[in-house]
C-alpha cells in the first residue's frame, strides 16, 4: 500500500492559522481515508500549547474537530517528511525552505498561493486522490512566478489576539483556499 500523501501546514505559533487549516483540510479530505496525513507546526511554536480558543470555536462552527490540537515547533524533519508544505504567509514558506532547501523548494507554498496555482488539468486522468495531489503539487511548482497574483494576497494576516471579526475574516480566507485544494485533489 502507498504511503499517505503528507501535508504540513505552517504558521508562527501553531495555535491559530495552521491548526485551523490542518483540521479543515483533514475534514474535507475525509472521504479519501488513509490517503492523506495532514499535520501542522509553527516557526516559533511552544510545543504542547493548545489551539487558540477563538480558532477552536471557528473550527467547530465549520465542521472541524479541535480536540487534541497542540502546537509543535517546525523542524527540518517535518519539512523533509512532507510532500506538500503550506505556509500561512510567505515568511512561513521561506522558513520551511531554509530548513530543508532541496526538499522544500518545489513543495513549499503559501496556502493561498497553492490554491491560486492549482490547475485541475495537471491531474487529468488520475483518479487516486494522493496521485492527484502529487501531480497538482508539481504543476503548481512549475507555474510559480508565472502570471497574476501577488504575494500580498497570498499571505494570511495573523489573527491571534485580534478582534473576532478579523479572526472570522482569516478563517474565511483559509476555508476558501482549503475548499479549492480539496476539490482539486478529490477531483
Amino acid at each position: 500500500m502507498r504511503e499517505p500523501f503528507r501535508v504540513l501546514v505552517v504558521c508562527t505559533g501553531n495555535v491559530h492559522r495552521s491548526p485551523l487549516a490542518e483540521r479543515l483540510l483533514t475534514f474535507r479530505l475525509a472521504t479519501a481515508a488513509g490517503k492523506f496525513r495532514v499535520s501542522s507546526a509553527g516557526t516559533v511554536a511552544v510545543n504542547g500549547t493548545p489551539m487558540d480558543p477563538v480558532a477552536a470555536s471557528l473550527l467547530t462552527e465549520m465542521g472541524g474537530e479541535p480536540t487534541g490540537a497542540a502546537a509543535r515547533r517546525l523542524t527540518a524533519g517535518l519539512v523533509s517528511g512532507a510532500a506538500l508544505v503550506l505556509g500561512a504567509a510567505t515568511e512561513h514558506r521561506e522558513a520551511a525552505v531554509r530548513l530543508c532547501p532541496v526538499h522544500g523548494l518545489g513543495r513549499a507554498f503559501t496556502l493561498r498561493e497553492f490554491a491560486r496555482l492549482l490547475h485541475e488539468d495537471d491531474a487529468a486522468g488520475l483518479t487516486d486522490p494522493a496521485e492527484r495531489a502529487e501531480a497538482l503539487t508539481k504543476g503548481a511548482a512549475a507555474r510559480r512566478g508565472v502570471g497574476g497574483g501577488g504575494s500580498w494576497d497570498d499571505d494570511l494576516a495573523d489573527p491571534y489576539g485580534a478582534s473576532e471579526q478579523e479572526a472570522r475574516a482569516c478563517a474565511a480566507r483559509i476555508t476558501e483556499a482549503v475548499e479549492r485544494i480539496a476539490a482539486a485533489v478529490l477531483g
